[in-house]
């Protein structure tokens, strides 16, 4: 009776904070609600079932709503792209992220870890940013993109590593590290031609 009684509060909890977040992006509420399960059920179990590792939920959420964005700006570069090298690369920005959002996803699901449903307010803006170009313009604007996103996710994808608490966690950055390099050196070898 008392584990239901908890688990109602707890419902309630997650409910309202959804509810008074109705002003923030997808990944402002998945990160307010892992910020608040995890300090929720530490204050009142400690480290029972549902206790989350606050470094891993941060390192999910962002590394999720970048995962979506590279697929979203990857449909673009199929649809607004002026060369074929620019199109491969979106293509290969869909499988590639598509797979990994499926594997985080798995991971996170596991450990309770609450991932954003949409991108956030930041890469919508560059979406519809992009959306807005084609051809020759759009190449320059989403490649310019990429390069740097790449580099930014690098050095966060290698910093996580050092800081998320679960094995699956690290596994899954380690694993993502040589793909976003071989990522990274494909759209600078892109960049370089169009110099």
């Amino acid at each position: 009776m008392k584990k239901m009684i908890y688990i109602s509060m707890i419902g309630l909890s997650l409910t309202g904070l959804a509810a008074c977040g109705s002003g923030k992006d997808s990944k402002e509420k998945a990160d307010s609600v892992n910020t608040n399960q995890d300090s929720l059920h530490n204050k009142n179990t400690g480290t029972g079932d549902w206790a989350i590792s606050a470094p891993d939920a941060k390192f999910a959420v962002d590394a999720a709503n970048g995962g979506m964005a590279e697929v979203v700006l990857g449909k673009l570069a199929q649809s607004n792209a002026g060369s074929d090298e620019v199109r491969k690369f979106g293509t290969m920005m869909i499988h590639d992220h598509s797979k990994a959002n499926i594997e985080l996803k798995e991971l996170a699901d596991k450990k309770r870890i609450v991932l954003p449903d949409s991108i956030g307010d930041e890469e919508k803006k560059l979406q519809q940013e992009l959306a807005g170009k084609k051809g020759a313009a759009f190449d320059k604007a989403y490649v310019d993109a990429m390069v740097e996103d790449h580099k930014k996710d690098i050095a966060d994808f290698e910093e996580a590593s050092g800081k998320v608490k679960y094995p699956e966690m690290k596994q899954l950055i380690d694993k993502a590290i040589p793909m976003l390099k071989m990522h990274l050196t494909e759209i600078e070898k892109i960049q370089q031609k169009m110099k």
